[in-house]
């Protein structure tokens, strides 16, 4: 299944989830990589709110 179907059977933009996916990648940690699969994914924007 490609990131795309997934992102779709969850519900999920898939070109909001791949633009935000792509932009964060390379500066994630690798041991987390897990977050960024679509039936983690959280938008960046989401994440501030909870941080505050």
């Amino acid at each position: 299944m490609t990131l795309i179907e997934s992102a779709k059977l969850s519900r999920l933009n898939p070109h909001d989830y791949l633009a935000d996916v792509l932009a964060r990648i390379n500066e994630h940690k690798i041991n987390r990589l897990h977050e960024l699969l679509p039936w983690n994914w959280k938008p960046v924007n989401t994440l501030h709110r909870q941080a505050a």
